[in-house]
C-alpha cells in the first residue's frame, strides 16, 4: 500500500511516497532555511507564501522519483497540526483538493506522532536491514523546535504522554542561544558544530529538573542564564562562543538523560527507547543517551538526517499505520481543517 504524505507544519515543503509504512520511495523536501536565515528565524507569512510556490513542483518531483502515478496511490496523509497555522492551511488545502479530484482517502496526522514514526523508515539512504521490528511497550523522547515530550507507546497509535514542554522547548532554546552568540540560524547545527571545539565545563549553567519525579521539561531558564553570562563579558571571542555552546549543549543533554532514566525507572517493562524530532540529529545527545541507557533497553533513532527534520515520509508512515488500524474511517474529501491542538485523534 502506497501512501502519499504532505508536510507543511513550519518551513519545509515536503511530499513523500512510502510503501507499507516503512519503505521510502520518494521523500522530497524543499527547505526555506536560506530565506529565514535573513531574519534569524521563521516568519510565518513568508513560510506560507513559499509553500504556495513550491507545493506543486515538490509534488510532481515526488511522484517522478517514486515512479508512481495517481493510480498507484492508495491514500493521502497530511499533517493537520500542531505547527504554524498559515503553513498548515496550505498543506491541508492542497491535500483536500487532491483528495477530491483524485478520489483518495485522506488521513490527518499529528505532527509529533509523525516524528515518532520516522523510526520505521528505510529507503535510499537507509538499508532495510538496519530497521528491525519494534517491540512494545516503547518509550519515546521527542526533541524538536517547539515540543519536547516523553511518551509511552503501548502499540501503534496508542500513546500516553508522561511529560511535556512547560515553556521553551530545546530546539527553540538552541535557536535563541545561537542568536545570542551570533551563530546564525538554524541554531541546532551551528551550536553542535562549534561546541566540538569547546570546553563544556567552563560555564556552570542551570539544569531544570523541576520537582522530584517530574518528566516535564523547562528550558527557558538556561536561555536566560546564557544571556546573563554573555552580558557579563566584554570580550566575546570564538573560544568563548565554543565554550558557551558546549556548556549549553551539555546542560540540555543532562536534562534529557536524567528525564529518560527516570521515565524508564517508572516504566520497568519498557525495553525499547526511541528518539525522534529535529534535535535528535544532535550527535552529543545521541551519544550521551546511548551511554546512559540500561543494557537491556534497545536504543533507536532515525537513521538518516532527512528523517530527523520535518519531512513527509514520517507523515506517510504514520498515516499508513492509522489506516491499517481503522481502514473504514478515512474517506475522500473529508475537508481536513488545520489545528494547533495535540488531540487530533
Amino acid at each position: 500500500m502506497k501512501i502519499l504524505g504532505i508536510e507543511t507544519s513550519c518551513d519545509e515543503t515536503s511530499v513523500a511516497i512510502v510503501e507499507d509504512g516503512r519503505k521510502v520511495l520518494a521523500n522530497v523536501i524543499y527547505s526555506q532555511i536560506p530565506l529565514h536565515a535573513l531574519t534569524g528565524g521563521v516568519v510565518p507569512e513568508v513560510a506560507a507564501r513559499e509553500h504556495v510556490v513550491k507545493m506543486v513542483p515538490v509534488l510532481d518531483e515526488a511522484l517522478k522519483k517514486a515512479k508512481c502515478d495517481w493510480d498507484d496511490i492508495s491514500a493521502i496523509a497530511i499533517t493537520q497540526g500542531p505547527g504554524l497555522i498559515s503553513s498548515l492551511i496550505i498543506g491541508t488545502q492542497a491535500a483536500n483538493t487532491i483528495s477530491f479530484v483524485k478520489n483518495k482517502p485522506l488521513i490527518p496526522v499529528q505532527h509529533i506522532v509523525g516524528h515518532i514514526y520516522s523510526n520505521w523508515l528505510y529507503g535510499p539512504d537507509v538499508s532495510e536491514n538496519e530497521i528491525d521490528e519494534i517491540s512494545f511497550p516503547a518509550l519515546v523522547l521527542t526533541v524538536s523546535g517547539g515540543h519536547n515530550d516523553i511518551i509511552l507507546m503501548r502499540g501503534h497509535h496508542k500513546f500516553k504522554v508522561l511529560g511535556e514542554t512547560l515553556d521553551d522547548a530545546a530546539g527553540e532554546a538552541f535557536d535563541k542561544v545561537a542568536r545570542i552568540l551570533g551563530l546564525g540560524y538554524p541554531g541546532g547545527p551551528a551550536i553542535s558544530k562549534i561546541a566540538a571545539n569547546g570546553n563544556a565545563s567552563r560555564f556552570k549553567l542551570p539544569r531544570s529538573f523541576l520537582e522530584k519525579g517530574s518528566l516535564n521539561f523547562s528550558f527557558s531558564g538556561i536561555k536566560t542564564a546564557v544571556l546573563r553570562e554573555v552580558q557579563k563579558h566584554s570580550k566575546i571571542d570564538e573560544q568563548f562562543k565554543a565554550d558557551m555552546s558546549a556548556s549549553f549543549q551539555e546542560a540540555v543533554t543532562d536534562v534529557f538523560v536524567q528525564k529518560t532514566l527516570s521515565a524508564l525507572e517508572q516504566n520497568p517493562k519498557v525495553k525499547e527507547f526511541m528518539l525522534a524530532g529535529g534535535v535528535s540529529a544532535n550527535t552529543r545527545i545521541r551519544s550521551a543517551l546511548a551511554a546512559a541507557l540500561p543494557l537491556d533497553v534497545k536504543f533507536r533513532f532515525p537513521k538518516a538526517i532527512s528523517y530527523c527534520t520535518d519531512n513527509a515520509a514520517m507523515i506517510a508512515a504514520a498515516g499508513y499505520f492509522l489506516h491499517k488500524l481503522h481502514p473504514r474511517r478515512y474517506k475522500p474529501s473529508t475537508n481536513i481543517v488545520p489545528t494547533m491542538s495535540f488531540e487530533i485523534y
